[in-house]
């Protein structure tokens, strides 16, 4: 069971502190923490999601520059880690950062004591959380401070978590019944100073927005699932079905939600190369990025970004680009952003740098972090066979979209 929550700002400051079991764990682990996140800094290495410190077991995930920690002192499943209440936070604030989070105290810590109890999940549905404690909105912000009633608890609790179906609210009635699917993915990948290829997979959700009345049985299946790995569905979905046929069978809730997570991995290739060359001589040091579409995926890429972080020992950097534009920040970070690819030219970047006094060439080479976005296709190749629903007084819509974008894409030089 976890036996506390902390919420971190990105200077390591205490935000919240939520004590969830008899056992205080005192403010001091945070400290610790921050120190091994310090030392870590500068170096290429990250830290795991679980760290063990001389008292407790450290579960750290980092959400928009707020990191979330909680501590425990036994083995627990994976499953009660804080992931979950780190997209709950989200979802319900509309985003996260320091003064979200300081506005709105009273809201999350309302969450947390719904969401976990003596250390255990309780209520982890967004949809029927918000039945309980509504969103934060002007309005009753404003009633907060006429009448002094900070607290955005329902008096009443929700019809659905007495159901069968928990996750759904009772009863929802809407005048046009419609239904989309996504598929979101991100590409991993790496390529190292050779050129080669030597990781590549994808990470990818399927995210619902239902709007359907009563109580309705939808059945999604895939034309080849045979690629899908580690995969990890929402709790509407019946396992039984998948396990036997590869058929997703649920009732979902009402509103957007995360049907299932994936990978898909081994994958041979990346829609857009980066080969950058770097060589240094007597002080002075030459850098030239090409940047391409390797395979066409018939859908346009665009928001083409490469960014890479220029050694210590370079004093300066004279940069230019023939298509897009160039910054250099002060501590000492490179963005060129590309946008689309022209057809009539590649796009490259090119210029000087100026190493230390006394350095004759580069000992350490930067790693280029690629960006891109290609709307209208899912580059693992999944495929939507067909969704079928039940239990409908009239015909529903359906919509389907799929979007890929770059995750860790790193070429090494």
């Amino acid at each position: 069971m976890l036996q506390c929550i902390f919420l971190l700002s990105d200077s390591g400051e205490v935000m919240l502190e939520k004590q969830l079991t008899g056992h205080r764990v005192d403010r001091s682990i945070c400290d610790w923490f921050w120190e091994q996140t310090v030392s870590q800094a500068d170096s290429s290495s990250k830290l795991p999601p679980i760290i063990a410190s001389p008292t407790h077991y450290i579960f750290q995930i980092v959400r928009e520059g707020i990191t979330f920690l909680a501590c425990t002192q036994v083995e627990m499943p994976p499953l009660m880690g804080i992931e979950g209440v780190a997209d709950v936070l989200s979802d319900y604030l509309g985003g996260l950062n320091e003064d979200v989070i300081k506005d709105n105290f009273v809201i999350v810590y309302e969450l947390l004591d719904e969401m976990i109890d003596n250390g255990f999940p309780l209520t982890t549905e967004p949809n029927i959380l918000r039945e309980m404690i509504a969103p934060p909105n002007i309005v009753s912000k404003m009633l907060g401070v006429v009448t002094g009633n900070s607290s955005n608890v329902s008096n009443t609790l929700p019809g659905a978590t007495g159901s069968c179906v928990p996750w759904r609210s009772t009863d929802p009635k809407h005048a046009s019944n419609e239904v989309y699917v996504d598929l979101l993915e991100e590409m991993d990948a790496v390529v190292n100073r050779d050129g080669i290829l030597v990781k590549c997979e994808i990470y990818g959700e399927v995210e619902v927005n239902s709007h359907l009345s009563g109580l309705p049985d939808l059945t999604l299946s895939f034309a080849n699932p045979s690629i899908l790995n580690d995969v990890r569905f929402h709790p509407c979905v019946r396992f039984r079905p998948w396990e036997s046929n590869n058929i997703l069978s649920f009732v979902p809730p009402d509103g957007q939600f995360k049907l299932m997570s994936y990978r898909v991995k081994k994958l041979k290739s990346t829609p857009v190369y980066v080969k950058p060359q770097l060589t240094s001589n007597a002080g002075t040091g030459r850098l030239s990025v090409l940047v391409g579409i390797r395979n066409d995926p018939g859908k346009t890429i665009d928001s083409i970004t490469v960014q890479f972080q220029l050694p210590p020992c370079i004093l300066s950097a004279n940069l230019s680009s023939n298509h897009g534009t160039v910054s250099i920040l002060a501590n000492k970070i490179c963005s060129w952003s590309i946008g689309r690819i022209p057809k009539d030219k590649a796009p490259s970047l090119s210029g000087t740098l100026t190493l230390e006094t006394g350095m004759d060439s580069l000992h350490v080479f930067p790693t280029f972090q690629v960006g891109f976005r290609i709307m209208g296709v899912a580059l693992s190749g999944l495929q939507i066979d067909k969704l079928d629903i039940k239990n409908l007084p009239s015909r529903p819509y359906k919509g389907f979209r799929a979007l890929t974008q770059s995750g860790q894409y790193e070429v090494r030089s």
